[in-house]
Order: structure tokens, then sequence, then C-alpha cells
């Protein structure tokens, strides 16, 4: 019992061919194909909306050098935001809830956030590694410090999306489970589990989105103390 648990966390697969591609470019089928109805749409309308409200929020901080990142950036929001929120539906699968996945994105942008750096301001970005008014003592040991913490960024990004939706998925998983066996013993006590169940999944519905935009917003900043 304990192992079907993690089984929803396991690539899908047919024949042996996993389907995880297949449940990666799935969210791109929701977004509207061009046609002569593409701005009266309503649809597309509230996601050009979206859109724009989301690439606004991202770009706020960031000076005009780094808006050329305004592409990337609210792609991948859209794409964590969608993936994120189709996993929640019953019997599917959330390629985000895969450590893989998520430090296959989050290390190749914090490592162009990091070289966009050290090409255009090497002095202002390895000064990051040493605040000012350091005493001469510390200078090593603090240097070592903030390499550390810097290194561990992109591992920090993918274990914090990965952690926050297993756990999520977990929950919601114990506690059907919890329900549809305490219904015959207990109708009661199974139907406030279920009251508890819907108020979970609003709740992991809010982090699915919040996570997506705190994975953006992250490298979003990485990018503002590069640039």
């Amino acid at each position: 019992m304990n192992l079907s648990f993690f089984d929803q966390f396991t690539s899908p697969s047919i024949l042996g061919i996993p389907l995880i591609m297949i449940a990666m470019l799935f969210p791109a089928l929701m977004l509207p194909a061009p046609n002569n109805r593409w701005i009266t749409n309503r649809l597309s309308t509230i996601q050009t909306w979206l859109l724009h409200l989301i690439t606004k929020q991202l770009m706020i901080p960031l000076n005009k050098k780094s808006h050329k990142w305004a592409l990337i950036l609210t792609s991948l929001m859209m794409l964590l935001l969608i993936i994120n929120l189709l996993g929640l539906l019953p019997y599917t699968f959330t390629p985000t809830t895969q450590l893989s996945m998520n430090m296959a994105l989050a290390f190749p942008l914090w490592l162009a956030t990091l070289l966009t750096g050290l090409r255009n301001q090497p002095s202002i970005s390895l000064g990051h590694l040493l605040p000012e008014g350091t005493p001469t003592p510390l200078i090593p040991a603090l240097i070592m410090i903030e390499t550390t913490s810097l290194l561990i960024r992109p591992l920090a990004l993918g274990v914090r999306l990965t952690a926050n939706l297993t756990a999520g998925h977990l929950l919601i998983q114990l506690i059907s489970t919890a329900a549809i066996t305490l219904l015959p013993l207990m109708p009661s006590v199974s139907l406030l589990t279920t009251t508890i169940l819907l108020l979970l999944t609003l709740l992991e519905v809010a982090v699915a989105m919040i996570q997506a935009y705190v994975f953006v917003l992250l490298l979003s900043l990485y990018l503002q103390e590069n640039t």
C-alpha cells in the first residue's frame, strides 16, 4: 500500500515507451490556434490579459536590457502553470513532480543569468560574493559561504517545486484513501474527511499557481542581480 502511493509519480509508459513528452507537450493544446476571431474571442482576450499582467509583474524590477528575457520567462511561467494545474486532474501525470525535469529547467536558466552577469559586469557580479565592509579575517570564509549559496540556487529551485507538488499530491491521495475506507464504517467521519479533501484540493490549486510564479520570480531576481 505504501508503494502504491508513489506510483502516481512514475512516468507512465505504453509498450515500454515513456509518455512524459506527451504530458509536457499537451499544455500547448490548451492555447488557441490563430484564426479570424483570435482577437475578438473572449478566451483569447482573457489569456492575453493574463500574459500581459504576468509579463508586467516580472519585468517591472528589471532594467530595459533585461526585457529581452520577457518571452522566456513568460513562456516558462505559462508552461509550469498549465502543467501544475493539469496534474491535479484525476488519472493524470504531473511532470513537475520529477526532480530531473525541474533541474533541467532551473540549471540552464540560472547558468544563463550568471554568465550574463559575468559577461556584462564581471566586477559587480563577483562583488556579490563579498559584502562591503567585511572584516579581513572573515573574507575567505565568507567568500566560500557566498559561493556555496550561489551554486545551490538551481538545486533550491528544483527541490522547492518538486517537494511542494509531491507533498500536495501525497496528501490528496492519503486523505482520499481514508475517506473511501471510512465510508462503509463511519459515514459521518468519511463526510468530514471528504470536506477536508475538497478544501485541500482548493489549497493545492493555489499552491500549483504560486509555485509556478515563485519559480519564475526567483529567476527574474537572479537576472536582476546580474544586470
